[in-house]
């Protein structure tokens, strides 16, 4: 149970990478009070945390009900998220783990950016989603263990918003280079557990 739960922590905080998000959104609330950056941060996370509860509960009964079976979402999943650490290790902003350059140019025009761009597609972007789809696919006949995957999830996000509050303060301690040092470490560990998931993709559909 506890390695489950430190696999399943792992890799979801890899994906959301708190620490890469913080010189994002110091950028999109660029010129706001204190007061202001708090509230953001705070009304994105919560949404944030929404959808990936709403994808952890209903997601695997969504891909029943189109036909979509786990095997076939595993392989999709691994290629996506394949290409989420291709991103995160070349430091990349081509809009499937940021906002592209348009997104953001209106996300500075935009007086709340807790929705768009910050809960979706910063926090629970495509990458986020299909991981949670998957944890709570996989584990989708033991309740105990779909209740760790919205544990993992909350712990996920606390951490998260600790990041967006202290955004500032760490683009002081570390700067946009120590982000992206760290931000590439956790692509290479991103990539292999993408592999990962193609290959159990694989022998789950051939056996």
């Amino acid at each position: 149970m506890l390695g489950l739960f430190l696999d399943t922590f792992v890799i979801l905080f890899v994906v959301v990478d708190p620490i890469g998000l913080a010189p994002i959104f110091a950028a999109i609330t660029q010129g706001g009070t204190r007061e202001y950056r708090r509230r953001m941060a705070v009304r994105g996370t919560v949404i944030a945390g929404v959808i990936l509860f709403v994808f952890a509960l209903v997601g695997a009964e969504l891909l029943r009900a189109l036909g979509i079976g786990m095997p076939a979402f595993q392989i999709a999943g691994g290629i996506l998220l394949f290409l989420v650490a291709i991103d995160m290790v070349f430091a990349l902003h081509s809009g499937i783990r940021s906002t592209t350059e348009r997104e953001q140019r209106e996300a500075e025009l935009k007086a709340d950016v807790s929705v768009f761009p910050l809960a979706f597609p910063l926090i629970a972007g495509p990458g986020a989603l299909t991981t949670v789809l998957l944890m709570a696919g996989r584990y989708a006949e033991t309740p105990r263990l779909v209740l760790m995957v919205l544990a993992v999830v909350v712990i996920v996000l606390l951490l998260v918003l600790a990041t967006l509050l202290q955004a500032d303060r760490i683009m002081r301690w570390i700067g946009e280079t120590g982000t992206n040092v760290v931000t590439r470490v956790l692509g290479v560990v991103l990539a292999a557990l993408a592999v990962q998931y193609v290959l159990d993709g694989l022998r789950a559909g051939f056996a």
